[in-house]
């Protein structure tokens, strides 16, 4: 049987990060396994269904580099990929166990379970085995009642008849063996009376009509795991039953609780792939790509975020990913997010990055910031300032004094080390520089040293106002690496400049 991994979301808003890190796992092991890697939408709760979503959760996985080979864009054989489109086969199955024992109908309101719920001691219900012949059902009733409410079309759900007594035995690849007592489980419901199918029944129906080998998937559906094998073993599919891995929660940077939706606009970073728009600003959310990261680092963050492959090697490129994936290997408690260790593979990234690959958001960002792009180098500000940011955002805002002779200075810090027998200096040090061949970092610098030598005054005094002089402030790259950028006019006018100020 060959390797066939899904993702199944629900389109319920913007896709959380531990939704991107489950992808990314079974993505890895479907190109591991030369196998194939499917998108299926799980949109059978309606009531939490929200517009966009669905294309949200697609461009997330293309920005991400996540190729889907099936899915509602692509399509293939074992199409359609929304459940909302495979409707009718999920009530045939239903109906299927019904007519074997294995399932029946339920007539009970709302109001019934929450009176029977009352009605127990901690309101600690659960519809099992033992209260089951107590409810309005199939079970319950006569055969002329259930004929009766049948065909007076009364709403109904379709529930699993779980038997009482059974061990379920789970090999989770990252749990190992997991053992559940039938007894503690309750009736769960698999068909609802708006016609749609519960996560239960639709995701194993899918799961096999779909070949689906290996599932890979969150934690929380780990205790909804035993109910998913009775389904199998109901339908006789236990066989060709894919093999389980529940991964760990995704912590809050402090380690107590998972990380919510709602995290990162308290801790004040992203938790999402992508923003999230909205035409009330207020409610719109940002993304990692719009906080500026790069999506190999994302990835790369993310695979080591619950998973090692047990040696020292921290940056990884998908294919490295993919070579060294084994879910066996992944961790069975929660991982802290570390926004700044994401920061850190971000920074690796970046600093990485090729000229022709920067180019284009580097030019978008300096005509945001309204900089006239011609009037500097802009491959020199790149690689001058790209050993020093973290993000390929933070460049253009440091680099604004290579494309403006506009110095904005930071007169509060330049007056505390400002001193009279600087000025002199630095006519000098124009001077000094307006002849030598070749105008770059060594041979500029090298006159610029000699000069300040000969002057008396201290190098300490004059270098960082050298450094003011050409960007406003005393923080930066190397003078004269600066230098070289803006190039010999440019230097030698701002240096006489600060000189008079």
């Amino acid at each position: 049987m060959p390797n066939r991994l899904r993702f199944a979301p629900s389109p319920t808003g913007a896709l959380h990060i531990g939704g991107i890190r489950t992808a990314l796992y079974n993505f890895l092991l479907a190109r591991q396994k030369g196998g194939q890697f499917i998108l299926r939408i799980e949109d059978t709760d309606q009531n939490r269904f929200v517009p966009g979503a669905e294309a949200y959760i697609i461009r997330s996985l293309e920005w991400l580099g996540l190729q889907m080979d099936e899915g509602p864009v692509s399509g293939g054989l074992y199409g359609p990929y929304k459940q909302s489109e495979r409707l009718l086969m999920y009530k045939d199955y239903a109906t299927k166990l019904i007519d074997e024992g294995k399932a029946y109908y339920a007539w009970d309101t709302a109001e019934d379970l929450e009176a029977k719920r009352q009605s127990v001691q901690d309101h600690s219900f659960k519809y099992d085995a033992s209260v089951r012949t107590h409810m309005k059902n199939s079970l319950s009733l006569s055969g002329e009642e259930v004929k009766t409410n049948l065909e007076a079309d009364l709403p109904y759900t379709i529930r699993l008849k779980v038997e009482p007594g059974q061990s379920i035995i789970i090999q989770d690849k990252v749990r190992g063996e997991v053992v559940f007592d039938s007894t503690e489980l309750d009736d769960k419901v698999l068909f609802k009376s708006d016609g749609f199918p519960t996560y239960h029944l639709a995701n194993v129906v899918d799961d096999h009509l779909m070949d689906i080998s290996d599932v890979i998937r969150g934690e929380e559906w780990l205790p909804s795991t035993a109910h998913h094998v009775l389904l199998y073993r109901a339908f006789g599919w236990e066989d060709t039953m894919p093999t389980f891995s529940h991964l760990p929660l995704i912590l809050k940077p402090n380690g107590n609780g998972k990380l919510s939706k709602r995290d990162g606009q308290k801790f004040g970073f992203p938790v999402f792939p992508l923003a999230w728009p909205s035409d009330n600003p207020a409610e719109s959310i940002e993304g990692f790509d719009s906080y500026g990261f790069e999506p190999e680092a994302v990835v790369n963050f993310l695979a080591l975020l619950g998973w090692n492959p047990g040696t020292e090697q921290e940056i990884f490129s998908l294919e490295e990913l993919i070579a060294n994936f084994d879910p066996e290997k992944i961790h069975k408690a929660g991982a802290r997010f570390d926004f700044d260790k994401a920061l850190w593979f971000n920074q690796q990234y970046v600093h990485k990055l090729e000229f022709s690959d920067a180019e284009e958001r580097l030019r978008t960002q300096g005509q945001a910031l309204g900089f006239d792009l011609n009037a500097g180098d802009l491959v020199g500000a790149f690689r001058l300032l790209q050993p020093r940011v973290s993000l390929l955002k933070e460049i253009m805002p440091l680099a604004y004094y290579f494309f403006t002779d506009s110095i904005e200075f930071d007169n509060e810090e330049i007056n505390k080390k400002w001193k009279p027998e600087v000025a002199p200096v630095l006519e000098k040090v124009a001077d000094a520089l307006q002849n030598v061949e070749p105008f770059n970092f060594d041979v500029a610098g090298a006159a610029a040293k000699e000069m300040i030598n000969s002057s008396g005054v201290k190098m300490g005094l004059v270098m960082p106002m050298l450094r003011a002089a050409l960007t406003g402030t005393m923080q930066g790259p190397d003078v004269f690496a600066i230098a070289e950028v803006l190039g010999r006019e440019k230097t030698i006018q701002r240096f006489r400049d600060f000189a008079k100020r």
